[in-house]
Parts: C-alpha cells; sequence; structure tokens
C-alpha cells in the first residue's frame, strides 16, 4: 500500500492527540471519583465535547483524503477507464468514515435521548476493527503494518471490553496506551515508508531492518506507558494542590494522620 508521509502523520496525530488527551482526563477522573467527586454536572458535557473534536477531526480526514489534488474527489469509478479511483483515498476515507460515526454515537449517547450504556465504546470497538481490517489486508510493508495491527486491536479489545466494564481504569489506562501506541507508530511508518526529506524508504526486506522496527516498536510502547505515567504523576500532584487550596484543615489532617503533628 503506497503511503505518503503527510497522510501517515496526519492520521498518528489524531490517535496520539486522543491518547495524550486520556492520559490526562481518566487519572483525574480516577482520583475524583475515589474522592467521592463522582457524578460531577460536567461529566456528560466532557463526553460530548470529546465526541464532537473526534467527529470534527474525521471529516477533516475525509475531506483531505478526498479532496488533495491526487484524490478521486468522491468518484468512486470512472466511466472512461471503467476502473475504480484511487482506492487508497478510498480506503482511509473509510476509516475516517467510521471515526465519524463513533464520534456521533459519542455526542447522542449523552444527549437527552438516553442511548443504550455502552453503545459509544462499541462504535469505537468496531471503527478499530475496521482500521484493522483494512491494515491487515496491507500486501507490502506487511511487518510494518503487522505490528500497527498489534496496537488497533489492543484497541479495539478495550472498547468493546468497556461496554461491559464501563469506568473500569484499568482498561481506560490500556487502551489510552494503545492509542498512544498507534499514534507514535503511524509517525514512525511515515519515516519509514516515505521520509520527509525525499529519497527512498528503507529496505524491508532487510532481516536488520526488520529486527531493528521490532525492537523499535517496543520502546514506542515503553515511551506511551511513559507518558501515562507521567501524566498520572502529574494528575495526581494537580488534585493534591487543588484539595490543600480548598481546604487546608482536611489537608492538614491527613498529614498529621501519616506525620504526628504537635498539639499546642
Amino acid at each position: 500500500m503506497p503511503t505518503t508521509f503527510l497522510g501517515s502523520a496526519l492520521r498518528g496525530t489524531f490517535f496520539f492527540a486522543f491518547g495524550l488527551w486520556w492520559s490526562v482526563r481518566y487519572p483525574l477522573k480516577y482520583l475524583r471519583r475515589k474522592g467521592g467527586a463522582e457524578g460531577q454536572p460536567g461529566r456528560g458535557h466532557t463526553e460530548v465535547f470529546e465526541g464532537a473534536v473526534k467527529a470534527f477531526f474525521a471529516l477533516v480526514g475525509i475531506l483531505v483524503e478526498q479532496f488533495v489534488p491526487t484524490g478521486p474527489h468522491l468518484q468512486l469509478y470512472s466511466p472512461k477507464t471503467h476502473s475504480w479511483t484511487d482506492l487508497t483515498h478510498w480506503h482511509y476515507s473509510t476509516i475516517y468514515l467510521f471515526f465519524l460515526l463513533s464520534g456521533i454515537t459519542d455526542m447522542v449517547s449523552h444527549s437527552p435521548l438516553k442511548l443504550p450504556p455502552g453503545l459509544d465504546r462499541l462504535s469505537l470497538s468496531l471503527a478499530l476493527l475496521v482500521e484493522g481490517e483494512f491494515v491487515h489486508g496491507c500486501d507490502s510493508s506487511w511487518h510494518l503494518h503487522s505490528l500497527l495491527a498489534v496496537a488497533i486491536f489492543a484497541g479495539a479489545l478495550c472498547a468493546l471490553l468497556e461496554v461491559f466494564h464501563r469506568d473500569h481504569i484499568i482498561l481506560e489506562t490500556f487502551r489510552t496506551s494503545s492509542f498512544l501506541l498507534q499514534g507514535s507508530w503511524l509517525w514512525q511508518i511515515g519515516f519509514v515508508l516515505s521520509p520527509p526529506w525525499g529519497g527512498p524508504g528503507w529496505d524491508q526486506t532487510d532481516s536488520s531492518n526488520l529486527l531493528f522496527l521490532t525492537m523499535c516498536f517496543c520502546w514506542h510502547y515503553l515511551g506511551a506507558l511513559a507518558t501515562v505515567a507521567a501524566n498520572a504523576a502529574a494528575s495526581r500532584w494537580y488534585e493534591g494542590v487543588l484539595a490543600q487550596r480548598q481546604d487546608p484543615e482536611a489537608e492538614h489532617d491527613r498529614r498529621c494522620q501519616i506525620f504526628p503533628c504537635a498539639s499546642l
């Protein structure tokens, strides 16, 4: 499958941005729920906003794939040549379409329509499965895309499990790391297949290149886990500072439980 650096970077940014956002949002939500602040009035608004951003990025992706100078411009079949019109762009447009539907489902699920709980996670799982199915069919650069499929299907499985286990911090954390991994690896694919500085891509038949890419994939995941851990630690620190400012006496009592305070 021919891959341009710009297209791969655009898709990678989409997934990495959501992973980065979730790496901050879910630890904060967990800490507040643990502190008895569950059921905040702004929670539904956050889900709607997240769905709107997802739908917007997916719509932009569809428009870019269709209307770039070499794109099909919404023409699927050419009567002149009696052949399909640039199915690669249609391929990515279809993937973006399912993420657009996922974003719309996110918004509608938290509207007064009261759709069944878990429908938003199910739509996300389906979008990831569709993406994985297209990637699985790649003929060239098979090793690169098979590693990408690992991240995709891991995220799809997590989203599917969340249909039945809502607000599970372990599943949310694993899904976050899979999105960060998928985003950074798409950037890596762009550099390997279509270097932005020009020139040929890496030799995919060289066994040493394949071995390095496998190690590199593991390093990408370590980076994703480090990002999740760093943002979780920052979220815990932020919540502690916020609690101290709002109720300094309660924070003082909490510290006295750890370090006995001298009574005056």
